[in-house]
Formats: structure tokens, sequence, C-alpha cells
């Protein structure tokens, strides 16, 4: 189906007190598309979500502590290593953006798929007008 004709529908995830990993494995098979009947791996057929209260997320594990998110920049001396704890206080939504980008297939359509993903860190949303559903996760 052309991306034009196919209807997409909007998905809305409040995720407060959810699990990271346990919750970014579900927002991508939505993305991918895998919920539909109709899914290929090969055609871009996914949904939109929303992801709402992402600071109120949990890890488990003690990962708050330990877990460190890289960067490099390309340049000589541009690795950057983060802690989640202050990851997570300056930019939250690079989280929930790693660990749905690692549950994905790492192709052309990759890129694609995670521009849908709408990661917000209050209740509040600007998608009001496109009627999204309430997802339980």
């Amino acid at each position: 189906m052309l991306a034009s004709i196919m209807d997409r529908k909007w998905w809305i995830v409040d995720v407060e007190g959810k699990v990271l990993g346990r919750f970014a494995t579900k927002i991508a098979n939505i993305l991918m598309g895998k919920n539909r009947p109709t899914y290929e791996p090969h055609k871009d057929e996914g949904d939109f979500v929303i992801c709402v209260n992402i600071d109120k997320i949990k890890v488990t594990g003690g990962k708050e502590n330990k877990k460190i998110y890289t960067r490099y920049s390309g340049w000589r001396g541009g690795l950057t290593q983060t802690l989640y704890a202050k990851e997570m206080e300056l930019h939250p939504e690079r989280i929930i953006f790693h660990a749905v980008h690692g549950m994905m297939p790492k192709n052309k359509l990759n890129a694609k798929r995670l521009k849908r993903l709408k990661v917000y860190t209050g209740p509040e949303h600007p998608h009001k007008t496109q009627k999204p559903v309430k997802l339980e996760v």
C-alpha cells in the first residue's frame, strides 16, 4: 500500500512507572507495523506513537548508576559517556529514542519509522487533533 492511501493510527502511551526495555519492545513493534495483520518486513506500515510522562520511567537492576550512554562525534577526543541518571536529568527523550532504536531492525526504513515516535516529558502533547487511542503496555 502507498503511505498516502494507508491510514496510520495514532497511539498514546503513558509510561509513568513502566520498565524501559519492556515498553520499548512494544513501541518498536507498533512503529514497524507488527500489530497489523498486513505486516511485511520490507514495507513501512507502522503507526504513530506518542509517549508521555517519560521523566517518570523506571529501570531495574540498579541501572540508574551503572548504565552508560556513549556518543562519538567522529573527531579525535570526541567520545562522550554519560550515566543514565545524568542523561535523564538533561535529555530524557534521548533515553527513549535510544531504547526503541535498539529494538528495531537496522535497515533503510529505520529513520522513517523513528520519525513517527513522539516523546514528551509531561502529560501534555500537541497531537490532540489526531485523536490518539490509549495503548495499555
